[in-house]
């Protein structure tokens, strides 16, 4: 059976009332998720495979930040884009809303979630904005996605969160920046905010909480990605002015349980990113970590072993990037979908498509 006539299979068993599991290879089987916007203004939720090739496009109501892909099922959960309230889980094959999803009272989402290994509980990055404390939304897939209660997320502001390769083990991005729905996108505490990665147990123990260095308390700690064997690597966004004499801080890191965080390219290399790391990815085999900058127009790939850049491509408005094999494909905000491979820039075709910030990748692609 073609994948066509499969989704035209399973839309009728729909229709009938049964309700058969569809999966990822119904899809198209996608490497990535990735949010977009059509030449018409229409939002998009996409797969995409390693190639660059469209596999499937289903319209969203809004626009979206990231997404959380179901790692069995065809379900990616899209958030809004922070200060957002809600979240909707799409089935991938047919196009309807499986569930909507709504932050109690006083939380917001903070646009990433992700699943357990076994895809039973979603977990959502949340402000508790009056109290300014970061949460963690648990809620249950098979009673339809009803939150099951929260956790702390160990910081203030958690923006990414991943499952450890050991499928016990939450880390999360607390960016550190207190925000308020009153004041829009506003940041309320620069001078005293303070970022770390903390890791959680799936009930919601803290088990272990690391910060930069005092001088760097300002660099916001925001997206991560995970390496087979556990090492974290982690891009932040600095809310202070200006680099000094010594350059633009660093905006790139890695973290291994246990020991304290490793910084990248600080200073000179540093410079072309303009203060900003808007999406991390390690490549396939793990040897190389890239970070994009959209306010540098450059994404940098460095040496996860010796911490030295091994290449760089500017793009215009870069964001999304992701492991492919041999290296990477990145996306930007202009439509253009890039592959990087051994240094050089392959460009693949180009979609009317302005992608949003990131590149989900999909378990086992």
């Amino acid at each position: 059976m073609t994948m066509t006539s499969r989704r035209g299979f399973l839309i009728g068993m729909l229709a009938t009332g049964l309700t058969p599991v569809a999966t990822w290879a119904d899809a198209g089987a996608p490497d990535y998720l990735s949010a977009g916007q059509g030449p018409d203004g229409t939002h998009f939720l996409f797969g995409l495979s390693a190639e660059g090739a469209i596999r499937f496009r289903q319209a969203i109501p809004g626009r979206g930040h990231a997404a959380a892909a179901h790692p069995h099922r065809a379900h990616a959960v899209g958030f809004a884009r922070r200060p957002g309230t809600f979240a909707f889980v799409l089935d991938c094959v047919t196009g309807q809303t499986v569930a909507e999803l709504s932050a109690p009272a006083g939380r917001h989402f903070y646009g990433h979630g992700v699943f357990s290994r076994d895809g039973a509980r979603l977990f959502t990055t949340e402000n508790d904005y009056d109290t300014a404390a970061g949460v963690v939304g648990v809620w249950d897939v098979a009673a339809g996605y009803t939150r099951l209660g929260e956790v702390s997320s160990g910081g203030v502001g958690p923006h990414e969160i991943r499952l450890m390769p050991d499928g016990k083990t939450l880390v999360i991005a607390n960016g550190g920046i207190e925000t308020h729905p009153d004041s829009g996108r506003a940041k309320l505490n620069i001078p005293v905010m303070q970022p770390n990665l903390s890791y959680l147990d799936l009930e919601g123990r803290l088990l272990e909480a690391v910060e930069l260095p005092p001088t760097l308390h300002m660099n916001s700690i925001r997206h991560i990605d995970l390496r087979a064997d556990g090492l974290v690597g982690f891009a932040m966004q600095w809310q202070g002015g200006q680099g000094g004499q010594d350059g633009q801080p660093p905006v790139l890191g890695l973290h291994r349980r246990g020991s304290a965080p490793r910084l990248l390219g600080g200073g000179g290399p540093s410079d072309a990113l303009n203060g900003y790391g808007g999406s991390v990815a390690f490549s396939g085999d793990g040897g190389l970590l890239a970070v994009s900058s959209p306010r540098g127009g450059m994404v940098q790939v460095y040496d996860a072993q010796s911490g030295a850049l091994a290449h760089s491509l500017g793009l215009a408005d870069v964001c999304g990037v992701g492991a492919a094999p041999g290296g990477f494909i990145v996306s930007s905000g202009s439509g253009a979908l890039v592959r990087l491979r051994d240094g050089q820039a392959l460009p693949l075709d180009r979609a009317e498509v302005r992608w949003d910030n990131h590149l989900v990748r999909l378990a086992g692609a």
